[in-house]
């Protein structure tokens, strides 16, 4: 027995697949797995079927054709495809959280691709949302375009089979996951304090919550209330969305974890997107307030809502949080604050930003 891949195009219609297979059993072909992709010509049927060897090629698309099956494609396949195509774009995802520059790779491994070339050019315009739509879609019978998100595109090729709107929407997945992975990466940075100390401040992620919840515990009641207005660390479950918000980004700043030295967290920075305006708020560890820390993390966090082209930065602080009042003041020209009982609300006009592309050949 040999195993082999077959793909074939077969009107959408109930029964259809039945005669294929049917027929596939009737030359002793047992089917290991189908998958089905929707085009606009039908449904085209990727078969992995263990056949015996005295079938070759020929017959096995007469077999198809037998069926009713139209435009087939048939290789000999490995052992290995018999992980189901699921299994293997997660598996091909998690090979990106761990290396985002195996991109190029990645794609040729999830598409059977014979080419994968990176331009510094979109691909061809797409004139409507739907890829599967004509005239619309992000690739071609045997070429494939997906828009790089750090600017340029990548252009795959194979000569057989066609590609299908599955596996454009996978192939598109794969590059979104890279590119998230890429931007942590690169928002990842050594900060220097005036007095010389550094530390590691980067996008924050939910596995932080137990050392989050650690720094809230060292915080005073006071730090914690100028951030809360509540003296209590916030639950596990809130500090969870805190770190990883719908609309936004946060940020913790990371001490230690050079030379032996226990890493901790000293600080956490919070960006709450909503309508065009960013809502910020910042807690600092007690014995690394007052040394450019918390100035460090909001001016980050105003340097994020301006790329992503917010209007304005909006803090609410306490009259008397003289410290936050300074740093506000030090971002530049401040708009009004609106005081609420003992509360401020600061808003700070921002200047859209768009960072200059200087995309990387892969």
């Amino acid at each position: 027995m040999a195993l082999w891949r077959i793909r074939a195009t077969v009107d959408d219609r109930p029964g259809y697949l039945s005669v294929l297979t049917a027929s596939l059993a009737l030359r002793n072909v047992n089917i290991l797995s189908v998958q089905v992709h929707t085009t606009e010509a039908g449904a085209a049927d990727d078969f992995l079927v263990d056949a015996p060897d005295s079938l070759g090629a020929a017959e096995l698309v007469a077999a198809v054709e037998r069926g009713r099956g139209r435009n087939c494609w048939v290789a000999r396949s490995e052992a290995k495809v018999l992980v189901d195509q699921p299994t293997r774009a997660l598996g091909l995802a998690a090979r990106l959280v761990r290396d985002p520059d195996a991109l190029g790779e990645s794609l040729r491994a999830l598409l059977g691709a014979s080419a994968v070339t990176w331009r510094p050019v979109p691909g061809p315009r797409r004139t409507t949302e739907d890829p599967a739509a004509p005239g619309g879609r992000g690739y071609g019978e045997h070429t494939m375009w997906l828009p790089d998100p750090s600017g340029g595109s990548f252009e795959v090729a194979r000569t057989e089979p066609s590609f299908t709107p599955a596996e454009y929407a996978r192939a598109q997945a794969l590059v979104e996951v890279a590119a998230a992975v890429g931007r942590r990466v690169a928002e990842r940075v050594t900060l220097v304090l005036p007095d010389g100390a550094e530390l590691t401040v980067r996008p924050a992620t939910r596995d932080d919550v137990p050392a989050v919840r650690a720094m809230h515990r060292r915080c005073s009641t006071a730090s914690r209330w100028h951030r809360y207005l509540d003296r209590e660390v916030p639950s596990g479950e809130r500090l969870a969305r805190l770190l990883d918000p719908a609309d936004g980004v946060s940020l913790v700043a990371v001490a230690g974890g050079v030379d032996g030295a226990p890493a901790h967290v000293v600080a956490l920075a919070n960006l709450v997107v909503e309508g065009d305006l960013a809502e910020a708020a910042i807690l600092v560890e007690d014995a690394w307030q007052h040394r450019g820390l918390g100035g460090a993390l909001l001016r980050r966090l105003a340097a994020h809502a301006g790329r992503t082209g917010h209007a304005a930065l909006v803090v609410h602080t306490e009259a008397e949080n003289a410290a936050m009042l300074r740093i506000l003041h030090r971002l530049g020209a401040a708009g009004p604050s609106e005081p609420d009982g003992g509360l401020l609300t600061v808003t700070v006009p921002l200047t859209p930003v768009t960072p200059p592309t200087q995309p990387t050949p892969r």
